[in-house]
Order: C-alpha cells, then sequence, then structure tokens
C-alpha cells in the first residue's frame, strides 16, 4: 500500500480538512448569527465579503500583510528562517494569484538550499522544488489557458489548439518537476505528484509522448476511452457563457417563462457576483444580471431550485459557507422569482435565516405529501463549530418550520452531499446524507413526520469521504439506486497521486465512488466493480443525464481538490445499457478539463433533443479562477421525448413524479424510468425531464404517477420528438412550443 492514514474522528469534520485551514493560515473567525437583526440581505453580505478579504483562510490577504512585514525585515544573506520565510510568503502569494512575486521567492529559495547545504532537509527541499515547479505551472495556465484561451485548453490529453502558445513557463517547470522525479522514491506520494503533471505539462509543450525519458513516461493507453464516442465542443466562449469565477453553482433553468432554458451561476468568493445568462432565443446568451435584481447577493458555493410557493417558476436557493467551518457562518439566500426572471429576497421572511451554518448542499422534496416542497439543508458540522443539518417544512404561506428534531435528521455530521428518492416505493421520498469523516445516513421516511437512519442496516454506509450524490434508476429496472461519490478514503485526503496511481493500476489505498444498485425490495447491493466504476475520480460536482438519447443514464464529475498540483480530469462515464457497465469516454468526448469541476448540468440548451453539458469551474484560491463550460452535443440520430408536469393537488412542478416509458426498439420491448427532480446534489438540471428513446419510432405507452395524491395516468401511442405537458387534473397532455435554436459560433 502507498499511502499511510492518519486518524480522524467519526463524527467530525476530517483532520486534513482542519490541517488544510491550518496551512492556509486559516484564523477561525466567529461570525456570530445576526438574522435577529432587521439587516438587509446585501447589507449583510457585504459586511462578511469585507471581513472575508482579511481573514478567510482561503481568500484573505492578512496572512500574506503580516509575513511581508516579516521577510522585509530579516537581514540580507542565507539563513533558515529567511528560506523558510520564503517558501511561506510564496505559498501565499501563490495563493492569491501573485505568480511572479511567487516564482522570485521560490527561486530566492532554492538558490538558498545550495548556500544553506544540509542544514536543509532533502525531502524539504525536493518539496520546494516541486512547490516551484508549481508556480510556474500556474504562470503557464494563467498565459495560455486563460488569456489564449481555446476549445481545447486544459482538455486532458493536451493537444492541437491546447498546446501552449507562451512555451516559457512550462519549461520551466518540466525543468524542476524532472529534478524531483530523478530525486525522489519512486513509491512516493512526491515521486506519483511530480511524475502526473511532467507529463500533462509535456503535453502544454507538445512533447508527450516521446519527450519524455520513458521512466518517467505514463503511457498514452492510460488516458485511452473505453470505446468511440464523438467530440463534444466547448461554446462557452462564443456564447458568453464563460464567466471567470472561483468554484461555485450551477442551475439551468427556465426562468423568465418565455419556454427557453437560461443559464444562473454562483461563486464561492464572497465578494463574487451571481451570473444570469438569459437565452435570447436566436443562439445567444444576454447577461441580464441587474435586471433580475441579482446584483449584491454575492457568494455562494452551490445553488439548488424550486417552486416552493407553487406559483409556476422557479425559485432559488444560494448556499453559503461551504469547507469553511466557523468562518463559514454565512447566511444562505432564498430568492423568489416573480415569474419574469426577476427575484426577490425572502429569506428572513421565509424563516429560513436564523441560523447561519456552513453548507453547500440542499435538497427539495415533499416528504409529507402535503402538495408542498419542503427543504433539506445539509451542514459542515464538526465539534469546534457545531452545525446541525436542518429540515424545513413548507407551511404553505411562503413561510417555512425547522422540524430537524422531531423528525429526527440533525445528522451532526459533515455534510457533504444530500438527496431525496422513495428507495422503498411506500410513496414517501426517504433522505440520503453524504457525509465527509463519517458515515453516510440514509433516513427512511416513516410517514408520520420522522425518520429512522437504515443506513447501516442497509450497508449504504461508505465511502466514509462521501461527496456528491444522487439517487437514479441507471438500470431501468423500476428501483432506485443510488449514487455516491468518494472524495479520498479512510483517513486519506484527496491526493492527485491516488488519481494517477490509479489511472496506471496501481495500488492507491483510496475508496471508490460506490454505486449502490436497488433490489426492489427495499435493499441496496455495491456493484462499482461490476459495472466498471474502478477509478480514483475525487468528484466535487457532479450529475447525470442521457448524452446519446438511448435511454441510458449517463454521468459526469468534475473533479479536483484546492490546492494548484489538483490537475486531473473531470470524468465521463457513459452507460452500455442492459446491464454491461459504464465505459470512460472522457478523452473521446473531450471532457476531460483539468480545472476543478463544480456545478454540472446536463440540459438541451438549444432545444434540439439532445442534452448539452453545462459546468461551472474554479478553485478554492482566488488565484485559482477559470471560466465556464458548455460541451455542446453533435447530436447521436436518437429519438427522444420532452416532459413538462404540472401538479394541482401535488407540488406545482411535480417533484417526486414517476415516470414509466415502454417503447419498442429494433423489435424488442423495453422500459424507461424516470423521477421528476432527479438531479445530482452539486448542479441542478431542468425540472422538464428530457427523455432518450433510442431507435423507438414511438411511444407504446407513457405512465405517470403522482405520488402525494395516488393518482395515474396512462397515454398510449406518444409520438417522439416533442415537448409534452402533462397536468395532473387532466385526461391528456398538452403540446409545447420548442423552437430549435442554432447556437452563435
Amino acid at each position: 500500500m502507498l499511502f499511510t492514514n492518519t486518524g480522524r474522528g467519526c463524527g467530525d469534520a476530517p483532520r486534513w480538512v482542519l490541517l488544510l485551514l491550518l496551512l492556509t493560515g486559516g484564523a477561525l473567525l466567529t461570525h456570530p448569527n445576526r438574522a435577529a437583526e432587521p439587516v438587509e440581505m446585501r447589507q449583510l453580505l457585504a459586511e462578511i465579503s469585507a471581513e472575508a478579504l482579511q481573514q478567510n483562510p482561503y481568500l484573505g490577504q492578512g496572512r500574506v500583510a503580516e509575513l511581508r512585514a516579516e521577510h522585509d525585515g530579516l537581514p540580507d544573506g542565507p539563513s533558515q528562517r529567511r528560506w523558510a520565510l520564503d517558501i511561506e510568503l510564496a505559498r501565499e502569494e501563490l495563493r492569491l494569484g501573485n505568480n511572479e512575486t511567487a516564482i522570485e521567492l521560490y527561486l530566492e529559495a532554492y538558490t538558498m538550499m545550495g548556500q544553506l547545504g544540509e542544514a536543509v532537509p532533502a525531502d524539504e527541499a525536493h518539496v520546494t522544488t516541486f512547490e516551484l515547479a508549481l508556480a510556474y505551472m500556474r504562470q503557464a495556465e494563467n498565459l495560455n489557458c486563460a488569456l489564449n484561451h481555446t476549445s481545447e485548453s486544459c482538455i486532458l490529453p493536451i493537444r492541437g489548439g491546447g498546446v501552449h502558445r507562451l512555451p516559457e513557463s512550462s519549461r520551466a517547470a518540466a525543468r524542476y518537476l524532472t529534478e524531483v522525479v530523478q530525486r525522489t522514491p519512486r513509491d512516493s506520494l512526491l515521486f506519483l505528484r511530480a511524475r502526473w503533471l511532467l507529463n500533462i505539462t509535456s503535453m502544454t509543450l507538445g512533447l508527450y509522448p516521446d519527450g519524455i525519458p520513458e521512466p518517467y513516461r505514463i503511457a498514452p493507453r492510460v488516458f485511452e476511452s473505453d470505446e468511440p464516442f464523438p467530440r463534444f465542443s466547448d461554446v462557452a466562449p462564443q456564447l458568453g457563457l464563460n464567466s471567470f469565477d472561483l468554484a461555485g453553482g450551477a442551475i439551468v433553468e427556465d426562468f423568465d417563462g418565455d419556454g427557453l432554458l437560461d443559464v444562473l451561476v454562483s461563486t464561492n468568493d464572497p465578494s463574487g457576483a451571481m451570473h444570469y445568462y438569459r437565452n435570447t432565443g436566436d443562439g445567444h446568451f444576454a447577461e441580464r444580471t441587474e435586471a433580475a435584481g441579482l446584483v449584491g447577493f454575492v457568494g455562494g458555493l452551490n445553488m439548488t431550485s424550486a417552486d416552493y410557493d407553487n406559483d409556476g417558476d422557479a425559485d432559488v436557493l444560494v448556499l453559503r459557507g461551504g469547507w469553511w467551518r466557523a468562518d463559514g457562518r454565512h447566511p444562505n439566500s432564498l430568492l423568489r422569482n416573480d415569474g419574469h426572471g426577476h427575484f426577490h429576497d425572502v429569506t428572513f421572511e421565509a424563516g429560513l435565516g436564523e441560523q447561519h451554518y456552513p453548507t453547500q448542499t440542499a435538497a427539495w422534496a415533499d416528504y409529507d405529501n402535503d402538495g408542498r416542497l419542503d427543504l433539506y439543508i445539509g451542514n459542515e458540522h464538526d465539534q469546534d463549530s457545531p452545525a446541525p443539518s436542518q429540515l424545513f417544512h413548507n407551511e404553505g404561506d411562503g413561510t417555512f418550520r425547522d422540524v430537524t428534531r422531531r423528525a429526527g435528521v440533525a445528522n451532526l455530521r459533515y455534510t457533504k452531499g444530500v438527496a431525496w428518492g422513495d428507495y422503498d416505493g411506500d410513496r414517501f421520498p426517504d433522505l440520503y446524507v453524504s457525509n465527509m469523516g463519517g458515515l453516510n445516513r440514509l433516513y427512511r421516511n416513516n410517514g408520520d413526520g420522522t425518520f429512522t437512519d437504515v443506513a447501516g442496516k442497509l450497508g449504504v454506509t461508505r465511502p466514509v469521504a462521501g461527496f456528491a450524490s444522487w439517487f437514479w434508476d441507471y438500470d431501468n429496472d423500476g428501483v432506485l439506486d443510488l449514487f455516491v461519490a468518494s472524495y479520498g478514503g479512510v483517513n486519506l485526503p484527496p491526493d492527485v497521486a491516488t488519481v494517477a496511481a490509479s489511472f496506471e493500476g496501481r495500488p492507491h489505498g483510496a475508496e471508490l465512488d460506490h454505486l449502490y444498485h436497488g433490489d426492489g425490495q427495499g435493499g441496496f447491493q455495491e456493484v462499482s466493480r461490476q459495472q466498471n466504476l474502478v477509478r480514483v475520480t475525487l468528484p466535487m460536482g457532479a450529475n447525470f443525464g442521457d448524452l446519446d438519447n438511448d435511454g441510458w443514464l449517463d454521468f459526469y464529475l468534475g473533479t479536483g481538490y484546492p490546492q494548484y498540483e489538483a490537475l486531473m480530469p473531470n470524468v465521463m462515464y457513459r452507460n452500455r445499457g442492459d446491464g454491461r457497465g459504464f465505459a470512460d469516454v472522457t478523452t473521446n468526448g473531450g471532457f476531460g478539463h483539468l480545472q476543478k469541476g463544480h456545478g454540472v448540468v446536463f440540459a438541451d440548451l438549444d432545444n434540439d433533443g439532445d442534452q448539452d453539458v453545462f459546468e461551472q469551474l474554479g478553485g478554492q484560491y482566488p488565484g485559482d479562477g477559470f471560466g465556464n463550460v458548455l460541451f455542446e452535443n453533435p447530436g447521436f440520430d436518437n429519438h427522444w421525448i420532452k416532459l413538462v408536469f404540472v401538479g394541482t393537488r401535488s407540488n406545482r412542478a411535480g417533484i417526486g413524479v414517476r415516470v414509466r416509458i415502454d417503447i419498442l426498439e429494433d423489435g424488442r420491448p423495453r422500459s424507461i424510468y424516470r423521477t421528476v427532480g432527479g438531479t445530482g446534489s452539486f448542479g441542478v438540471n431542468p425540472r422538464r425531464l428530457e427523455i432518450g428513446l433510442g431507435r423507438a419510432e414511438r411511444i407504446e405507452r407513457l405512465e405517470v404517477y403522482w405520488p402525494s395524491s395516488g393518482r395515474r395516468q396512462q397515454f398510449d401511442g406518444v409520438a417522439v420528438g416533442q415537448l409534452l405537458e402533462i397536468r395532473e387534473d387532466a385526461d391528456t397532455p398538452r403540446t409545447l412550443p420548442l423552437p430549435v435554436i442554432v447556437l452563435a459560433r
């Protein structure tokens, strides 16, 4: 085994999370809950932004000022203190994006190592050399991927337009990475990191694979896809969708009721704006953030959307403070949509602003089948910063009531993903909570307003470093399955070294993503290896959809972790169908973006019948921003149907409605199953169902089940290639217009 683990408490944040805060200079700031004060949300967020600029461990500048003052006061000449301070200050400058200053400091430290001789331990010298190489890599990325961006920039394996036009910084990085791999043990973490990054750097120079000495070369076959797949091109820059931000969330939805899908993105930067892009219907997207009333609603690592007030439009919940523990006691924002794509903050009046806990995940469902959507927010709890998760019951008058204690769902763990799904088919949605550093929970809905954790009984407590999660029916057997992403391992933080090891089939010590197959009897079986999910991926943002319209659900994983070394491909898996597992189509499809992936959305933005893939990209540090991507689907010539639901007794959007579609494909009958509102926990798909039908010429039977009311509907002989509205109180569906859009070039 390559990796040594260190202990951590089961119910608290992982120790590596706490260590990360310390390494980034994090003095924990206690931000009191101020919801009782009649303060306007924008004002409160502005105050938080000002505090974060100085004190936030990821974003603040306070630590840099302290280090600069001490550095300037040191006498000239080599000394161990000056060497150590050079490195510490260089790390902070690099975090803030001051690449040239960081390189100067690292070079001074590198030169000083030769002058200090044996006073600098060899392993520390190798780390310094590695970090110097990283600083050059960051400079190369900024000069090429950001300032000279092409549709192939940062797509692994890097080639064509992704090769750097300004190569000097990459050459320097390659030189220092080569030094590291030549001087470190081959089974060390540092060697694996440096070797992986050396191969990537060589790609940016057009020297891969032959330009890398054989002992350090990663074979090209490692990056090959499992099967042929057409390439998707990034068209976000042409469409004006590539706002340059840090990590954030993404929602694709028709916010203004014109039948066209719009895009909303957020950023974790407490000073960073949301961006609302309205689909103009002529192949363009126009930024309408100010017109939407969203100016001043800064920050937000993630978002969710739901029609919480049953008025027919999608409202938005912005989630803040994730990863930051006590520094992340920021208010969430509930933004009520007026139906025309204009939003009003109603957080405090709705009863959602009484406590400010760090979070990045929440999900909506009508857990008591009263026709109103309720809300569960998964907060990041640890002993030093208590943050129970919260269940809010929708009172039907625009307000919510905290029923966490009565329901028994406080969790009291470091939550990173939540998902609702009726896994046992009793009409009442159950709740899965994915935790980091503690066992996951599956809260079975008892139907009386209370829940029972049955995760241990059903064997769905892993992975212990859980992240993104969702319920879905990946094998179309009519029973919900469960996907839970892994973000490391037992006492093992995320590390690009584990990714590199798993790509080459070497031991790595990390837990794999978990796929639990529902057995139809209320139980689950873990089947990730049987379904060919055998690589370490380290997902953050993640979601699912049907790329090729074959009726089988595929999924995309946005990968990474905060440190700059975390350059690893985002990963796309195609569902082969009929239980044949998943195929990695990352390389052939052009999905292997190296930037840190967060909000992921599958949506047909141009109404041509196939799903495109939108992804919000960016890291946690001020120097690690990036633009969004939109991978345009080239088309697969399969058939499809789109369905919109209108509840009358159930919630207006039909969240939780179950759909079965029976088709004949090549003379063989099969069924396709979907649940309305099914989406990943980091990125929000549209409410309308977009369902691939393969080569079926028509739908033999379309069955709809409304769990809240118990109503069943059946429609026979439905034509393909259309958008249908299905009302709970109607006997026939209604065809809605669906104008095809030619995206701008």
